[in-house]
């Protein structure tokens, strides 16, 4: 018996040994499958990171100045918000470059908007003003492009002169308190609305609440006392150049050809020719902010956020449109 038992089938032993070279090599073979697998996420990374930094660069680049005397240019695109690029922090920060600048001969702030903040364009007519000032030698024209609207003509009424395109779209002096309504649809769809408030007029123009008149009215008076300030930014502006009639201050807007008639506008001309033919340097150098997409994204990340916290008051603006 005990010999038998010496001599046993080494079979087991073989098998355990086979059983762990396979696991070994399968182990070994997930490895350099998870290291292939990091490397190339490592290497798609890198690249990443690399365009990134490019397009931060890229977007971020402006015009060197030449030597000698050139028309500095800066751009007023889109709607006029703090949330959005043609907001008063960078278009000021591009004026104030621009005239600084040492070969700037005159400076042209090219403007394509259809309105936006009273607040924004407020800051941007003061600080127009006070560049001026500052700097009596170099005039600032205004160019408007497609269309030139609320807000953004609140702005370019500080200009010295304003030039237009023909058929540009010039005007809308007026303002405006934009909402909705929900309560018919709420109770349509049997929602109650709870609102709880610490002050009677907490819950000001709540679009689920009732519109109430003693509210409405006060809403009203906000938006005549925002609509005198612009108008009379537009007569400082342009002075004995306005032809007032009955209905220029209505929010109605005109082709730059009727506006020049009105006295909205000074001429029919672009940017190319102000720079050659009234400011005498045909050199344009673009001041223009350029938004990295660092920025960008912080910027919209902070919007959302603040958003959120604003609930339902995000949904009605004042706005000069």
């Amino acid at each position: 018996m005990h010999d038998e038992e010496m001599t046993a089938d080494p079979k087991p032993s073989s098998t355990m040994e086979r059983q762990i070279l396979e696991q070994f090599l399968s182990d070994s073979l997930i490895e350099k499958r998870r290291a292939r697998r990091w490397g190339i996420f490592f290497k798609l990374a890198l690249i990443f990171y690399f365009l990134l930094i490019f397009a931060m660069i890229e977007t971020s680049r402006k015009d060197i100045p030449p030597s000698g005397e050139y028309t500095a240019l800066v751009n007023l695109d889109g709607v006029i918000m703090a949330d959005s690029e043609a907001n008063s922090d960078y278009i000021s920060e591009a004026l104030t470059e621009a005239f600084k600048s040492p070969g700037t001969k005159g400076v042209i702030l090219r403007a394509n908007s259809p309105g936006g903040s009273p607040v924004q364009a407020g800051y941007l007519y003061e600080e127009i003003k006070r560049l001026q000032e500052k700097y009596p030698n170099i005039p600032l024209y205004a160019v408007i492009t497609d269309y030139c609207a609320s807000a953004c003509y609140y702005i370019v009424a500080a200009a010295k002169n304003i030039y237009a395109n023909k058929a540009s779209t010039v005007g809308s002096i007026g303002v405006l308190y934009n909402a909705f309504g929900y309560v018919d649809l709420m109770q349509k769809i049997g929602v109650e609305r709870r609102l709880l408030t610490a002050g009677e007029n907490k819950g000001f123009m709540d679009p689920f609440s009732p519109l109430d008149e003693k509210a409405k009215a006060h809403a009203h008076t906000i938006l005549e006392q925002v609509h005198k300030q612009f108008i009379q930014v537009v007569k400082e502006g342009r002075g004995d150049r306005l032809k007032e009639t009955d209905s220029m201050f209505t929010g109605l807007y005109w082709t730059g050809e009727k506006a020049k008639e009105l006295g909205l506008v000074d001429d029919l001309h672009g940017a190319n020719y102000v720079a050659r033919e009234i400011i005498k340097a045909e050199n344009i150098v673009d001041f223009t902010h350029r938004e990295n997409l660092l920025d960008s994204f912080s910027r919209k990340i902070g919007t959302v956020i603040v958003n959120q916290l604003m609930g339902s008051l995000t949904s009605s603006k004042l706005k000069l449109q």
